[in-house]
């Protein structure tokens, strides 16, 4: 409670006093997240005298967490990850109230008002977009958000007060490694190309949304290679539905000839691609099935009963690298049992790490593809890690790292948040001779798109970018908004509940067109776009600046958004009218209604590619998740392992190694 009474005797000398006892007993705190940190911190709150305690998680239990999440039994497997722990914790310290929720925390009934009940809430999440909507509510609720995350060795923790520290989002969080369109269609050469393929193109071309998919993307074949050749032709997505009277192996085979036959011979025939590389070599299904007969399962259907297709041909060792004909045969025993035991998900299914028999596809896929480019096959335990981002955790960083939040809570607590800091758990002893190093918290950046007031500039090209790709990539994926609202002028754009049937189809038949022929005279070079998420309390305001040359491996998705300015001001509706946008491009239309003319310079924003802070709170999580990034401004960066600044000095920003060669998995349009 950040609003508490300083304690008589100022901290740290009061934490042991009556009263600090008394004002833990009686808090209302919320543990966000009952996984690796979750259930080390619930058993510290438990143990540390909190009696009243809440907790949220959507996960169930899977055998890999018992190795850690020591709250959970093999008998729990299947069970709600929240509801198992809060029975344990009860177990433990009985006579405590420990309420669980199974459920996602950006559903709409853990809302403002069900945060405001809090006196504290406390993060163990493990991916970025719940970590910016908990950021968010908590700043539109008044309550006090400690946010943590590991990732091996390493550990962070911080305060975000509002109007006090700086909040959550205040600094930019690491971009994720992209790769081209072009590179993963036609010129793979390392194994993470092929798992990408197979997991953000291969796979919702088969079972999910076709349009997800740039296999079948003419307009990204119809760009250049990052060589300056012509990309591969696109696929016809009616190719991929299932025929009248076709069997479900039959299906899957046709799919593989089309993949690993017939396309692989049309990327040979495109010379300039092969001048300073090796072709692909085609597979030929017909000659290794006789190598995989003796796997195949009979049918598909019933075999894996919609669960492990490994299991069904007995591939049981994860960590082996199974042959190119096993790989076959798990690729076609894989798309056997989606359209067979899953037909409802055919159109609408996602990627998901935790989904046995969507990771099996992948790996077969991803090896097969592979061994046409001759590189590397990988396991199914490494295409996993690659696939879901994972970077594994150890218990006793969860452990150290839970101890740190509560501490910072109780700093809260005692009315002391001044004391509060930003803590930073090391794999070795730092310069100050200690594992464990802090900073101040730092001040709130006036450039926060979130907590401040700053407006950003978003460059791109208005004439080829669509309001869908706009909605989709800039401010659900990249600001993580969930229901956006856009207002320009005249124009308006709106999702999530509240609107009528007649709206929704309007808001709806606008996505596909280009930005520039939108209602109002569209958005064009200096429109200012007024962005929204009541469920978030966001408001933000964009200035498009119209760009048509692109960069690809600079700016593999299309766009830069760039901050750090004051609030923009519009230009009055006549002088607007009157007046062209600044900076128009030769040949492009006028702009919009809301047209202004821009701020002669921007900062831009701060995307290191060292990353400014990766950690993800569990092992299962996002291996580029941050966990908060803790800065000030003004000063210098240093590494985790480099010796922190004298604590009674000046702060400087923290930065941790980032994880591992590929292990954040983005694919970006061409």
């Amino acid at each position: 409670m950040v609003g508490a009474e300083p304690l008589p005797t100022a901290w740290p000398y009061g934490a042991t006093s009556v009263e600090l006892k008394k004002r833990v007993e009686e808090a209302r705190v919320l543990a966000v997240g009952a996984g690796g940190i979750g259930c080390e911190l619930l058993k510290t709150l438990a143990l540390g005298g909190f009696r009243h305690i809440e907790v949220i998680d959507m996960d169930t239990i899977e055998t890999s967490n018992l190795n850690r999440q020591f709250l959970f039994r093999k008998r729990h497997v299947g069970q709600s990850k929240a509801l198992v722990a809060a029975e344990a914790v009860r177990a433990m310290r009985p006579g405590i109230e420990v309420k669980a929720y199974q459920g996602n925390v950006k559903e709409r009934q853990y809302d403002v008002d069900f945060f405001r009940r809090f006196d504290c809430v406390l993060n163990g999440l493990d991916n970025l977009e719940a970590r910016r909507h908990v950021n968010r509510l908590c700043l539109a609720a008044g309550v006090p958000l400690v946010e943590s995350g590991t990732a091996g060795y390493l550990g962070q923790v911080s305060a975000h007060i509002k109007g006090r520290t700086e909040c959550f989002e205040c600094q930019p969080k690491p971009a994720p490694k992209t790769f081209p369109v072009c590179t993963l269609r036609n010129t793979p050469d390392k194994p993470i190309h092929c798992v990408v393929w197979a997991k953000e193109m291969l796979f919702p071309l088969l079972f999910g949304a076709a349009e997800a998919s740039d296999l079948n993307d003419s307009s990204a074949a119809d760009k250049e290679g990052e060589d300056g050749d012509a990309a591969g032709p696109a696929d016809d997505p009616s190719f991929y539905k299932r025929r009248d009277g076709e069997t479900s192996r039959q299906y899957a085979e046709r799919v593989f000839r089309q993949q690993y036959g017939v396309k692989i011979e049309e990327l040979r025939g495109m010379d300039d691609l092969w001048r300073s590389r090796p072709a692909p070599q085609p597979l030929d299904l017909d000659s290794l099935l006789p190598q995989a007969q003796g796997q195949q399962a009979n049918g598909g259907a019933g075999a894996g009963a919609g669960g492990s297709a490994c299991k069904a041909l007995g591939l049981a060792d994860a960590h082996a690298v199974w042959t190119v004909a096993q790989n076959a045969a798990l690729f076609l025993q894989a798309v056997q049992q989606f359209l067979d035991d899953r037909p409802e998900e055919i159109g609408a299914a996602q990627f998901d790490k935790d989904d046995t028999l969507a990771v099996e596809f992948v790996t077969a896929a991803a090896n097969l593809r592979a061994a046409c480019y001759g590189i590397p096959m990988q396991s199914l335990f490494d295409t996993k890690g690659m696939a879901g981002n994972i970077i594994h955790a150890i218990a006793t960083t969860n452990a150290i790292v839970s101890g740190l939040i509560v501490l910072e809570a109780l700093k809260l607590l005692a009315g002391a948040p001044e004391a509060c800091h930003t803590s930073f758990l090391h794999q070795q002893v730092s310069g100050s001779k200690r594992l464990i190093s802090r900073m101040a918290a730092p001040e709130p950046s006036p450039a926060c798109m979130v907590c401040g007031t700053a407006t950003a500039q978003l460059a791109l090209d208005t004439g080829s970018w669509t309001l869908q790709q706009l909605v989709d990539k800039v401010l659900k994926r990249r600001l993580a908004l969930i229901a956006p609202s856009i207002t320009c002028g005249n124009f308006t754009y709106e999702e999530g509940e509240g609107l009528e049937e007649d709206e929704v189809e309007f808001y709806r038949g606008m996505l596909p067109r280009p930005l520039s022929q939108l209602p109002s005279g569209g958005l064009a070079n200096g429109s200012i776009l007024e962005v929204g998420d009541q469920e978030q309390h966001f408001k933000a305001q964009l200035i498009i600046s119209h760009r048509e040359d692109w960069d690809e491996e600079q700016h593999p998705e299309g766009f830069e958004l760039s901050g750090s300015l004051p609030a923009a001001q519009a230009a009055p509706p006549a002088a607007a009218a009157a007046a062209p946008a600044a900076g128009p491009v030769a040949g492009e239309p006028p702009a919009g209604p809301s047209a202004a003319a821009a701020p002669a310079s921007m900062a831009p924003l701060q995307e290191t590619e060292d990353g400014v802070v990766l950690l993800s709170s569990d092992e299962e999580g996002d291996g580029t998740e941050p966990a908060t990034a803790a800065a000030t401004a003004g000063v210098g960066k240093r590494k985790a392992s480099q010796p922190p600044a004298a604590e009674d000095g000046a702060a400087k920003r923290a930065h941790v190694e980032e994880a591992g060669d590929g292990a954040v998995i983005d694919l970006l349009d061409d």
